[in-house]
């Protein structure tokens, strides 16, 4: 071997070049963000919308700052909240793709599948029923309860749920207090907390920059554990029951094969995967049970 060739056999290629860029799936709600104290500012036609959105839209690009600090990435950006058109998305990082609207058969998770690294949840609420969780719901006001399994779940477990199946870890949720709570006895992701709920319709609020920064900082832990991260799984066929608020949406609903009542409010189904599963569950409350 001449010393030439001895010299690039031993020197590596650019650190650039041997790093595959991250791949981060972010999905964003409204209702945990830090600053919105109201579920007017999470409506079109409420109070202070326009302040809600700009919320949201600074808080995403906080995460992402800090995910592209770290190196190279590749960042997805769901907009999950009401008609997935709240993101002042123009002014969103140039390095973001941005998927909006809310006719899509995943929902708040459409676009995620195995070649994401690693997913995120901002802007999340606890699910329905929560007693002191801000504006807790679970797809709709008309679902009040939702399990997998024997797991009661809320958006929040059911996109990690679906994000598992995929082998996709969410590593970093951010959302009011009892939502931190409630997803953290099943997911270990690093959290943020918003804002605890006075009532249902109040909020006691950190300052939306506080929750920027702690967010930047949380970015840093969740990427800094990513290899020893676990994926939600739940285990298949995935037995799901879906209370609904009155009678009569379960014997509506009852009409699609596969799926029975077990009470008045109650149905329930089988499904062979989780992405099935959630496809069903998005269409009864997305475009049944509104």
């Amino acid at each position: 071997m001449t010393g030439a060739l001895a010299i690039a056999a031993a020197t590596p290629p650019p650190a650039q070049a041997q790093q595959r860029p991250l791949r981060v799936f972010i999905s964003v709600d409204m209702e945990g963000i830090g600053g919105i104290g109201t579920s007017a500012m999470t409506s079109t036609s409420g109070k202070d919308y326009a302040t809600g959105r700009r919320l949201m839209t600074d808080e995403v690009n906080a995460v992402v700052a800090a995910i592209l600090r770290r190196g190279p990435a590749q960042i997805v950006v769901n907009d999950s909240h009401g008609d997935h058109q709240n993101l002042l998305h123009t002014e969103l990082d140039p390095a973001v793709t941005y998927v909006q609207g809310s006719t899509k058969p995943y929902g708040m998770v459409e676009t995620l599948d195995s070649t994401f690294d690693a997913a995120m949840f901002i802007g999340y609420h606890a699910r329905a029923g929560t007693p002191d969780g801000f504006i807790a719901h679970t797809g709709s006001g008309a679902v009040k309860g939702l399990w997998l399994n024997d797991l009661e779940a809320g958006e929040g477990e059911m996109n990690a749920a679906f994000a598992g199946e995929h082998g996709v870890p969410v590593i970093l949720a951010a959302g009011d207090a009892a939502f931190v709570k409630e997803f953290t006895q099943t997911v270990p992701a690093v959290t943020v907390t918003t804002k605890v709920a006075i009532t249902p319709e109040a909020a006691s609020m950190k300052h939306p920059q506080v929750v920027r920064e702690e967010l930047a900082a949380a970015v840093d832990r969740a990427l800094a554990g990513l290899a020893t991260a676990k994926p939600l799984r739940v285990t298949p066929p995935v037995r799901v029951r879906m209370r609904f608020a009155d009678t009569t949406r379960p014997q509506m609903v009852e009409a699609i094969p596969g799926v029975r009542r077990i009470d008045g409010w109650t149905i329930t189904f089988t499904s062979p995967t989780m992405a099935e599963a959630y496809r069903m569950i998005r269409f009864l409350y997305r475009f049944v049970a509104t």
